[in-house]
């Protein structure tokens, strides 16, 4: 399979022209017509990731996240970026990103899903699916199958998500049931999640005072962290791949949260 073939079929199912306007999905470096055989899934394109999938011999690594957000005006080894493009084309490495596209396709749906959400709704709609003509958007909202505490609730999401931590911005034991998700960094979900009279958002990368100023808008946060809920893509993905093209030797990148609580 080449390179071209596989990202026909992940575009398939997910088209870059549902991504955000500001996003940079699709293929990163590499060459179309490469011959894949052995595919490394991860979250990021850290150099960790870039050398691990060097020393595994991949021949394409499939990410959720850009290498670049901005446009690049110079490749060189002085930079970062510079040193993650010269690794990836001088071993001839495909990179390729499913970012917010994959983020309102799958992993809204997904997370809503394992939090057993009831009655789902889309959080924020972003458009209409050509295919099903039905709404498609980031993050989803619904009741849980029963009131819990917010402790309790942040628990959950320990156990449900695999995490060691979370951070809870409200009352540990106020009681609720309506709850919005919203994989990712979720600062911009705060008005979502209002207007859809959620209780708790569960989403990452609040600060302090989007934390406190949405408790007391009456909404109680569990910031779980941006690889905290996104992390679900790289098992998806795995098998969307390998169910894709069975002849290709899939690689996850074993690699958890970028930071340490101590």
């Amino acid at each position: 399979m080449t390179a071209r073939e596989l990202i026909q079929k992940i575009e398939e199912r997910f088209p870059l022209d549902k991504a955000a306007q500001w996003d940079n999905p699709g293929l990163q470096a590499g060459r179309k017509n490469k011959e894949v055989k052995k595919v490394y899934v991860a979250l990021d394109a850290t150099m960790e990731v870039i050398d691990e999938a060097v020393r595994w011999g991949a021949d394409m690594i499939v990410t959720h996240h850009p290498v670049t957000m901005d446009g690049i005006k110079s490749i060189t080894s002085e930079t970062l970026k510079g040193r993650k493009y010269f690794e990836l084309i001088s071993h001839d490495i495909c990179c390729y990103a499913s970012h917010t596209n994959y983020d309102i396709l799958e992993m809204a749906e997904a997370a809503g899903n394992m939090m057993k959400l009831q009655k789902p709704e889309i959080l924020e709609i972003t458009g209409v699916d050509g295919m099903t003509a039905q709404y498609i958007g980031f993050g989803r909202v619904g009741s849980l199958v029963r009131p819990v505490t917010l402790r309790e609730c942040g628990e959950l999401v320990k156990t449900i998500f695999r995490l060691d931590n979370v951070k809870i911005f409200g009352d540990l034991d106020q009681v609720i049931q309506r709850v919005a998700i919203s994989p990712g960094s979720g600062k911009s979900m705060i008005g979502p999640a209002l207007r859809a009279k959620a209780q708790v958002l569960i989403t990452g990368d609040i600060g302090h005072h989007e934390g406190i100023d949405a408790v007391d808008e009456k909404l109680a946060v569990i910031d779980a962290g941006h690889y905290g809920l996104e992390h679900i893509f790289i098992d998806r993905m795995a098998e969307f791949i390998q169910k894709e093209g069975r002849e290709l030797e899939i690689k996850k990148a074993q690699t958890g949260s970028p930071f340490e609580v101590i």
